[in-house]
């Protein structure tokens, strides 16, 4: 794959995320916090309007945008930080950006900004990560 700083991929990785998708999830990944399925316990324990999705849900959905692009053998790095909940009826669209292309023992690499945001263009996660190109 050849890439230069400035090439963008940019992809939807769900539309309008639904409880069944954050419980399936919690299902996955044994993360069972109340937060994430129970509205009065998300209510009450966090002042939350309602339960809303694993961030490492939208970790992987963002991950899911860039294994698509580059291919799940390519990555090398993948690391971000949460900034915003993920609630129901949320869509997200996930942005990747070429920001540097180096070479190490060998190996022609990728550095690219990610960043997914929702309908309203808020982002929810934003990090980097680091592919094998050539």
């Amino acid at each position: 794959m050849n890439l230069s700083v400035g090439d963008t991929h940019e992809a939807v990785v769900i539309e309008k995320v639904n409880r069944t998708h954050i419980v399936k999830y919690a299902g996955a990944s044994g993360d069972f916090n109340p937060l994430h399925h129970d509205d009065p316990a998300a209510q009450s324990l966090g002042g939350y309007p309602s339960v809303f999705a694993h961030g490492m849900l939208s970790m992987g959905l963002t991950g899911r945008m860039l294994t698509d692009w580059l291919g799940a053998a390519a990555l090398r790095k993948f690391g971000v930080r949460f900034t915003r909940q993920v609630w129901p009826g949320d869509t997200l669209t996930s942005k990747g950006e070429v920001t540097a292309v180096s070479e190490e023992n060998g190996q022609k690499l990728a550095t690219i900004k990610v960043v997914t945001v929702n309908q309203n263009g808020e982002a929810v996660v934003e990090g980097e990560a680091v592919a094998a190109i050539g």
